[in-house]
C-alpha cells in the first residue's frame, strides 16, 4: 500500500502505472537556465517600471529568491520518505530536479534584478525578515514541523498528519502562493514588461501544474486505500488550512500593491485566489467553498482548472525530442 512503512522498491509488476505514465510526461519537458534571457528585463527595469512596478517586483523577487528551496526541503524530508511506490518516487526525484532547476532561476533572477550585494542579501533573508514573505514560509514551515519528527507512517493518526502536510504544500503553497505570484507575473507581461521573467514563468508554471497533478493522483491513491483518513475532522481541517493560506496570501498582495496598481487590486486578487482553491477543492474531492470566478483575462492561457488534461496535446515550447521550434507553444484549448 502507498503508505505502507515497508519499502517497495519492486518495479514489475507495476502497482501504480499512473505515477510512471506522470514521470514520462515530466521528462518530456526538460529546460535549462541557459535557455533564458533577462537582459531586456534589465532594461525595462531601468527605463520602464514606475514604483509602484518596481515594489511589486521587490516583493516578488523576495519570495522567489527561498520559496522553492522550502518546496524541495519539505520533498525530501517528508514526501519521498514516507510514499512506498517506486514508481512515484521515480516521479518525486524528477520533480526534485525541477525545484533545483527554479532555485537558480531565481537565483538568476536576484542576480539580474538586484545587482546591488545588499538588495541580494535582503531578498534571501526575507523569508525571516520582510512581514508578508515571513508569513507564507512560516505557514510553510508549521505544516513541515507538524510530521519532522515521523519516521514511520504506521497509525492513522500519522497517515493523516502526512495526508495534511501533502494538502499544505499541493493546493496551498504550490496550488495558491505560487498562482497568486504567477499572476503578477503575468499581468507585468500583459502590459509589456519583463519577457524574460515571463517566459521563465511560463516553463515554471507547466512544472508547478505537473508537481500538483502528482500529489492529487498520489492523495487519490491513499484515499481509495486508506479511505477512513477522509473523514468530516480532515474536510474541516483543510477548508480551515485553506482559508489560513488565503489570509496570509491576501498579506502578501496588500504588500506587493500597497503603492496601488491600475488593473490590479487586492479585491481581484482574492477572487482569483478563491478561484485558484477552489479548482484545489474539486481536485481533492471536495465541494467548491468560494464559488469566484477568474476575474483576469490576462490569465486566459493559465487558467489553473484544467491541470489533470495538460498533456491531452503536445507542449511545444521546450519539449525535448521532437524537434519542435521554442517560437510555437500549444495549448488545450480549455486554457
Amino acid at each position: 500500500m502507498i503508505l505502507s512503512p515497508d519499502l517497495d522498491l519492486n518495479l514489475r509488476p507495476m502497482k501504480y502505472p499512473q505515477f510512471f505514465g506522470l514521470y514520462k510526461d515530466s521528462i518530456k519537458n526538460i529546460w535549462t537556465t541557459d535557455e533564458l534571457d533577462f537582459s531586456m528585463d534589465y532594461e525595462h527595469l531601468r527605463d520602464k517600471l514606475d514604483p509602484r512596478e518596481a515594489h511589486l517586483i521587490k516583493r516578488l523577487v523576495a519570495f522567489f529568491a527561498t520559496a522553492d528551496n522550502i518546496v524541495a526541503h519539505n520533498l525530501v524530508l517528508n514526501f519521498y520518505k514516507h510514499i512506498n511506490s517506486p514508481e512515484y518516487r521515480m516521479f518525486l526525484g524528477k520533480q526534485l530536479f525541477d525545484e533545483m532547476l527554479h532555485v537558480e532561476t531565481y537565483l538568476l533572477l536576484v542576480d539580474n534584478y538586484l545587482p546591488d550585494p545588499v538588495e541580494k542579501a535582503e531578498a534571501f533573508d526575507a523569508y525571516r525578515s520582510v512581514p508578508s514573505v515571513k508569513l507564507k514560509a512560516d505557514f510553510c514551515f508549521k505544516y513541515m514541523d507538524g510530521i519532522n519528527d515521523i519516521d514511520r507512517v504506521d497509525t492513522d493518526q500519522k497517515r493523516r498528519q502526512f495526508v495534511e502536510n501533502l494538502i499544505c504544500f499541493a493546493a496551498c503553497v504550490e496550488g495558491l502562493f505560487f498562482f497568486g505570484s504567477f499572476a503578477y507575473v503575468y499581468f507585468l507581461r500583459n502590459k509589456g514588461l519583463l519577457p524574460g521573467l515571463a517566459t521563465a514563468t511560463n516553463w515554471v508554471f507547466r512544472d508547478e501544474t505537473l508537481h500538483i497533478q502528482g500529489a492529487m493522483m498520489a492523495l487519490a491513491s491513499i484515499r481509495q486505500e486508506y479511505p477512513q483518513l477522509f473523514d468530516e475532522d480532515l474536510h474541516q481541517r483543510v477548508l480551515k488550512m485553506i482559508d489560513e493560506a488565503l489570509v496570509v496570501e491576501m498579506e502578501f498582495c496588500k504588500d506587493a500593491l500597497n503603492l496601488g496598481m491600475s488593473g490590479m487590486s487586492p479585491l481581484l486578487m482574492r477572487q482569483y485566489l478563491e478561484y485558484c482553491a477552489d479548482q484545489r477543492l474539486l481536485q481533492l474531492g471536495y465541494a467548491k467553498q468560494y464559488n469566484s470566478k477568474n476575474p483576469f483575462a490576462f490569465m486566459v492561457l493559465q487558467d489553473v482548472q484544467p491541470l489533470t488534461n495538460f498533456f491531452e496535446k503536445r507542449v511545444t515550447e521546450y519539449q525535448k525530442g521532437f524537434g519542435a521550434s521554442r517560437e510555437a507553444v500549444v495549448f488545450n484549448e480549455n486554457f
